[in-house]
C-alpha cells in the first residue's frame, strides 16, 4: 500500500498540491481523476520521487520513500511519464530491455531475457519485437514503453496519462493489460486518466482531485455518481448502470 500524508507542492507563492492525504490500496488499480490543473500528475511524480514535495511524506507499506535507497526503489516502483521520448534508434526489444537495468545494469542475464520475452508476450508485441520505435504508431509505441515498465518487475507501477493521444483500440488494450497486471500478477497500478468511463470500467479505487486537493476517494460506486462528478468537473452527468459497469454521459445528458 502507498499512502501520502499532508503532501504539499508549491512553486513560490503558488500551491499546486496542498495538504493531500490519500491511500492507494495494494494489488489494486487506482485512477487519479479530475480537471486539468488539479494536481494529479504532480502528486504522481512526488510518489515516484521524480519531484520533491515542499512538505509532507510518501510511504510504501509504512516506510518513508525518502529513506529508501534509489537502487532499491527502482526495484519496487516503476514509473511511466507522459509522452516518453527516447532520442535513440531502438527496437522494441532493446527498449524493453531497459526495464531490466535496476537488476543487471546493462549486462543482461538469462533471467533478464526471460522477463523481457514475457513482457513482450504479455502485450502481444512479438510481431513488433525487431521494429524500430520511430517506425511505430503512437499506440504501438506506448505499448512498447508499457512493456518496458512491466519488465522492471516492480510491485508498483505509476503511469502518468498512459492513454493520452491513443485511439480507442489501443486505449482499451492498455487498460485491459493493466487490469490483468493487478488480477493475475498482484501488481499495484496507479494512473492518471482523463476519460472517466475508462476509470469507471477498470478501476478498483478512484482518487478525485480538484484545485490541488483530494475532493473524494473510494470505490467506483462511491465516486462515480452524478453529484460528485458534477461537482468535480462542473458538468451535468447522466450515469447508467449496465451489466459491464457504469457509463457516464456528459456529452448530452
Amino acid at each position: 500500500m502507498i499512502t501520502v500524508h499532508d503532501l504539499h507542492k508549491a512553486y513560490g507563492a503558488k500551491t499546486v498540491v496542498g495538504g493531500v492525504d490519500a491511500c492507494f490500496p495494494a494489488q489494486r488499480l487506482t485512477s487519479l481523476i479530475g480537471p486539468n490543473g488539479a494536481g494529479k500528475s504532480t502528486l504522481l511524480m512526488m510518489i515516484a520521487r521524480l519531484m520533491a514535495p515542499t512538505r509532507g511524506e510518501v510511504r510504501i507499506e509504512g516506510r518513508p520513500v525518502a529513506g529508501i535507497p534509489a537502487a532499491e526503489y527502482a526495484r519496487r516502483v516503476a514509473t511511466l511519464r507522459q509522452a516518453p521520448d527516447f532520442n535513440l534508434r531502438l527496437t522494441v526489444e532493446e527498449l524493453v530491455a531497459f526495464g531490466r537495468f535496476p537488476y543487471s545494469r546493462g549486462a543482461l542475464t538469462r533471467e533478464d531475457r526471460r522477463v523481457i520475452d514475457e513482457a513482450i508476450a504479455f502485450l502481444s508485441l512479438e510481431p513488433l519485437r525487431q521494429a524500430y520505435l520511430d517506425e511505430l504508431s503512437g499506440g504501438q509505441r506506448q505499448m512498447a514503453f508499457l512493456a518496458m515498465t512491466i519488465a522492471q518487475q516492480t510491485d508498483y507501477l505509476l503511469l502518468d496519462e498512459p492513454l493520452n493521444n491513443l485511439d480507442i483500440k489501443h486505449a482499451v488494450q492498455i487498460m485491459r493489460a493493466l487490469r490483468r497486471l493487478c488480477d493475475e500478477q498482484g501488481r499495484t497500478v496507479i494512473l492518471v486518466v482523463h476519460d472517466i468511463n475508462f476509470a469507471a470500467s477498470y478501476s478498483d479505487h478512484i482518487v478525485a482531485m480538484k484545485g490541488g486537493a483530494v475532493q473524494c476517494a473510494g470505490s467506483v460506486a462511491e465516486v462515480v455518481t452524478e453529484a460528485r462528478l458534477g461537482e468535480l468537473y462542473g458538468l451535468d452527468f447522466e450515469i447508467t448502470q449496465g451489466q459491464r459497469g457504469r457509463l457516464c454521459n456528459y456529452f448530452n445528458p
